[in-house]
């Protein structure tokens, strides 16, 4: 499972914060930043999920008002 996060498209609720410990607040740029990603576009960034953090990004991506944040099966199907 992985995960893709919209950085240009997020507006800095930091709702996926308070969700996962992935993702922390950059108080300058007003946006959050998704911890140990690489980035494969601009502005989008991708990183794998541990099988014990499933839930938790699952949540975060759910949690974003502004969907900048999906989640990926391993098989590439998004699921969230």
């Amino acid at each position: 499972m992985y995960i893709e996060y919209d950085r240009d498209t997020c507006i800095g609720m930091f709702q996926c914060v308070a969700e996962w410990d992935a993702f922390e607040k950059d108080m300058d740029a007003g946006k959050a930043v998704l911890v140990d990603s690489e980035e494969t576009e601009d502005d989008l960034f991708r990183r794998e999920v541990p099988e014990d953090a499933e839930l938790d990004a699952k949540f975060a991506a759910r949690a974003c008002p502004v969907d900048a944040i999906s989640v990926y099966d391993d098989d590439g199907e998004q699921v969230v």
